[in-house]
């Protein structure tokens, strides 16, 4: 065997190249490298990472709705909310939102598309702060619970006992022994009868869920005692006035009834002192309509004989106890009633304008007025 420069020769000619251990070339002479197999891995790992972020992110947004769903610590203040008729429930969940019943309103959202979104009707509902979603939804589903009760200028015990027990429950089938039988105390109530008839503030009173009479009838007598420091009413001004702070009251819910109109309850209390004075019978309808147990309407010759303590055309003085609930303003003027020396004042339009008179010649020519206009 012979070589040529270096290269082993056979007898046929020079010797093959061994074979060439990489991969085939492409005819160009030049190898391929190997990229397709690595971009492969990488897209696999970028998929797995993008799965793992997805994953944490899933888990970051359940945790999240889970804190917001049932948040720690106990509910909070009690919350009354009112829902108006026809209010969609995005403002009812920004409502809830807004008074700290829900932590998030987007949480909430999301659980009533995970739970259903309940029919919520018209009223108020109570909540608490800091309340769990799945209570919140059970509230609404079941309805208003909070309720409204009015006591208004000129009402009386009967009425606001008779208003709660039209209320689902058992409300008011105790108000009115507990506001006559003096388990409710009033600093204006006299001594040894405990009857606040005329005593419990005026205005809208809540009724919340699990509320009891006494409960209730407390909130009441405290609005009227701020009521009555508020218009003056004191042992000192019903001195002034030759009274007790009691019958001061008594003197405001004769105004209340028998002047209506807040600028004749001054006059009609005037009218009041000035037949006490006189020790005349103050003739007033509205207390024998409350001795037979009437609000409003006409009285008759023989309602006027009724046998009544409260019957003022029979008898002289005060009435035992007042007869309504006097607003704010009728205690005032009750209180700071203007100078006058009218003994009489009759209703003379259909509009309510009232007269008042000196004299019973100028009430009779009053009443003939009243007559002539189709009034009485």
């Amino acid at each position: 065997m012979t070589t040529t420069e270096g290269v082993p020769q056979t007898a046929g000619g020079p010797a093959e190249e061994p074979p060439a251990t990489g991969p085939a070339t492409d005819g160009g002479g030049e190898r391929p490298r190997a990229r397709p197999r690595r971009r492969r891995h990488r897209w696999r790992r970028l998929a797995a990472l993008v799965a793992v972020l997805v994953v944490l992110v899933a888990a970051a947004v359940v945790a999240w709705y889970e804190v917001e769903a049932n948040p720690g610590g106990r509910p909070g203040p009690r919350v009354v909310i009112e829902v108006h008729g026809g209010e969609p429930i995005d403002s009812v969940v920004a409502t809830l939102a807004r008074r700290k019943v829900i932590g998030s309103d987007l949480a909430f959202r999301l659980s009533l598309l995970l739970h259903g979104t309940p029919t919520v009707e018209p009223g108020g509902y109570a909540f608490r702060t800091n309340q769990a979603f799945s209570t919140v939804r059970t509230i609404l589903a079941d309805g208003p619970d909070v309720y409204l009760v009015d006591v208004l200028p000129g009402n009386t015990l009967d009425e606001v006992a008779s208003a709660l027990t039209d209320l689902p429950g058992d409300l008011g089938s105790g108000f009115l022994s507990l506001a006559k039988t003096g388990a409710v105390p009033s600093p204006f109530a006299t001594a040894g009868s405990g009857d606040l008839e005329g005593l419990l503030g005026t205005g809208t009173y809540q009724v919340l869920p699990g509320e009891t009479d006494r409960q209730l009838l407390t909130q009441m007598v405290d609005r009227f005692d701020h009521e009555a420091a508020a218009a003056g009413v004191s042992a000192p001004s019903a001195s002034a006035l030759g009274l007790t702070p009691y019958q001061l009251v008594t003197v405001a819910s004769i105004a209340q009834k028998e002047g209506y109109f807040d600028r004749y309850f001054g006059p009609v209390a005037r009218v009041v002192y000035n037949r006490l004075a006189r020790s005349m019978p103050l003739d007033m309808t509205s207390t024998v309509l409350f001795a037979l147990g009437q609000d409003g309407g006409p009285v008759s010759a023989a309602d006027r004989d009724v046998n009544s303590p409260y019957n003022t055309y029979t008898n002289t003085g005060l009435t035992p106890t007042p007869i309504c609930f006097p607003s704010e303003a009728a205690l005032a003027a009750a209180v700071s009633p203007p100078a006058g020396t009218w003994l009489y004042f009759t209703v003379v339009s259909k509009s309510g304008t009232t007269l008042f008179a000196d004299t019973y010649t100028q009430q009779l020519a009053n009443e003939k007025l009243a007559e002539s206009r189709g009034v009485g």
